[in-house]
Parts: structure tokens; C-alpha cells; sequence
């Protein structure tokens, strides 16, 4: 792989892990989902920051729960779907003018809708 696509990668995953352990004292912000971007970016970009991200003490058992199939929390859900749905209608309606672009976030906001609401559901 790339040097410049690992270094990307870390540093993504790093300001996820940042974020994630932030929405951990603020309820307006999701703590999984910024995880498991984290872990993502991660065991491409640095296995052993992976390896430290599962094996955290605090950050781990946010995404064992997801990788051992035990689901995420509603809360996570909940919070996820509202800020991407927020953030797509923003970019839809205020930043993005082409209709065919705003037809991409759209299908890709119902998709990861989909994809959030499929996963088991943690409570």
C-alpha cells in the first residue's frame, strides 16, 4: 500500500478516535460509528494502532460488541442516523447545486440507513 494512503488513514482514524472518545461525554455526539471508522482506517493503515484501538480498555468494548456480533446501542443508532441525515440534507440543500450529485447522497444516506437499522441492535 501507499505510504501517503497509510499516513491518511492513521491520521482519519485518529481524529475518529478523537471524536469517538469526545462522544463518550457529549450526548449529541456518537461514540461506535466514529470507532469503527477508527478501526477501519486502522487495519489498513497500522495494524498495531488496531490492535491497540481492540484491545483499549475503554474504546475496545464499543467495538467488540459490533465485531463479535453483539450489535450497537440504540443510542449509537439513533445518533448516527440523525447526523448523517443531517448532514446529507445540509450538503443537499445549502452546498451541493448538482441534482446529480444530491441523487448520490441521497441513495447513499437510505443506504447506510439500511445498513445502520439491519445490524443488531444493542440495548
Amino acid at each position: 500500500m501507499n505510504q501517503m494512503i497509510r499516513y491518511v488513514l492513521i491520521i482519519i482514524g485518529s481524529l475518529s478516535v478523537a471524536l469517538g472518545f469526545i462522544g463518550i461525554f457529549l450526548p449529541l455526539l456518537p461514540t461506535t460509528p466514529f470507532l469503527l471508522l477508527a478501526a477501519v482506517c486502522y487495519i489498513k493503515g497500522s495494524p498495531a494502532l488496531y490492535h491497540w484501538l481492540i484491545e483499549h480498555k475503554l474504546l475496545g468494548r464499543f467495538i467488540k460488541g459490533y465485531l463479535n456480533g453483539e450489535g450497537i446501542p440504540l443510542r449509537a443508532k439513533i445518533f448516527s442516523i440523525a447526523l448523517m441525515w443531517l448532514f446529507m440534507a445540509y450538503s443537499g440543500f445549502f452546498i451541493v447545486k448538482i441534482m446529480f450529485v444530491r441523487m448520490i447522497l441521497l441513495i447513499t444516506a437510505i443506504g447506510v440507513t439500511w445498513h445502520i437499522l439491519s445490524i443488531k441492535t444493542r440495548i
